[in-house]
């Protein structure tokens, strides 16, 4: 069997050499080679074209980001960050790497797991990275701003629901960042619409998300509290399910659950869409994008039963065809459509239906 060749990038030699080692215990891969910084880890991929690579978001020379924001912008390769959690700054440049491409973010050991814990999740999430087919990220080359959305066909466009449009529910996972991004900025903050989001993203990296969400876009976003009311939506309010909690819809208010996981996950896509299509039904957009998994796809069902209009991702633009492609096998949406089409369709929907 081939092995997986993987492109370690730390500054700190003790840790590189720890994960290399970890590599090499498992016979499934061979370091091919080793960068301390940034511009190293880019020259490296381009000569060698690794299957996947480890990176710390802070290096000498050029930095995680600016590395990541390089390679998934000229040469796409899977990459798993591998890095600490430990302020608000590393966690946006955490999320910054995401939304450029990086594949999904593990921990760095902090000393305190049980011996093999975290040298077992390191080497799972390292071949699960490694099998991801990675796309261009135009948005890299750009430096992180957005391509512009190609306009779509008036006559393509649904008409606004008719029974009016009071919540808008997103579900997302690996690559979920930068799709909820260019998503976000094509929905004005002046729908009278709540947007609800369930997205996958361990903790302790999921703390800060909603805060640089909110600074991507011009939305104002945070994690829902339990016993909010949903009777009067608010102009661009953005609520996200807390890590670790259930975001639920029940008698018109919002409340947190610790419910059992679905699909091995809470928050779950699933628990917030079957929810919403109890008492929320036609009044209510949903979306599912990018992920692993089938999360969303049957609470995405039951929206669409309950008279919601239902969008998911196409193949070509998601990071993971997983989450939408179960939600397109169930007939689950009514639309399936490219990222920078989405954000167009759900403002179109969710517009005030002229009198």
């Amino acid at each position: 069997m081939q092995k997986i060749r993987v492109l370690v990038v730390e500054d700190s030699l003790t840790v590189r050499r720890r994960l290399i080692d970890v590599l090499n215990s498992d016979g499934a891969f061979e370091v091919i080679a080793e960068a301390g910084d940034g511009q190293q880890a880019i020259d490296l991929c381009r000569l060698l074209r690794p299957d996947v690579i480890t990176l710390d978001m802070h290096l000498p020379v050029m930095d995680g980001v600016s590395a990541t924001e390089h390679i998934m912008g000229h040469f796409p390769t899977p990459i798993l960050i591998v890095s600490s959690s430990t302020n608000r700054g590393d966690l946006f440049k955490t999320y910054d790497a995401l939304a450029a491409g990086a594949v999904d973010v593990l921990e760095k050991p902090t000393g305190l797991e049980a011996d093999g814990v975290w040298e077992k999740k390191f080497l799972a999430a390292v071949k699960l990275v490694s099998r991801i087919r990675v796309i261009t990220h135009v948005r890299a080359r750009l430096g992180g701003v957005a391509p512009v959305p190609v306009e779509v066909e008036r006559a393509h466009l649904p008409k606004p629901l008719a029974q009016g449009c009071s919540l808008i529910a997103i579900g997302a996972s690996t690559g979920g960042p930068g799709a909820l991004v260019d998503v976000l900025r094509m929905v004005p903050n002046n729908l009278q619409a709540t947007v609800l989001i369930v997205l996958h993203i361990d903790e302790p990296f999921s703390s800060a998300f909603a805060d640089w969400l909110g600074s991507q876009t011009s939305h104002s976003v945070a994690y829902a509290v339990g016993g909010e009311q949903l009777a009067a939506p608010t102009k661009g309010r953005v609520l996200m399910a807390p890590p670790g909690h259930h975001l639920v819809a029940r008698t018109g208010r919002l409340l947190l659950t610790s419910e059992p996981e679905r699909h091995s996950c809470r928050p779950s896509v699933d628990v917030l869409f079957e929810s919403l299509a109890v008492e929320w039904g036609s009044r209510t957009i949903g979306c599912l994008l990018t992920g692993m998994g089938r999360d969303g796809a049957t609470g995405l069902l039951s929206l669409r039963r309950a008279g919601a209009y239902t969008i998911a991702q196409d193949e070509a633009t998601s990071v993971i065809y997983g989450m939408p492609r179960e939600a397109a096998l169930l007939g689950a949406a009514q639309s399936i459509l490219p990222l920078n089409e989405i954000g167009s369709v759900i403002a179109r929907l969710a517009a005030k239906v002229n009198p």
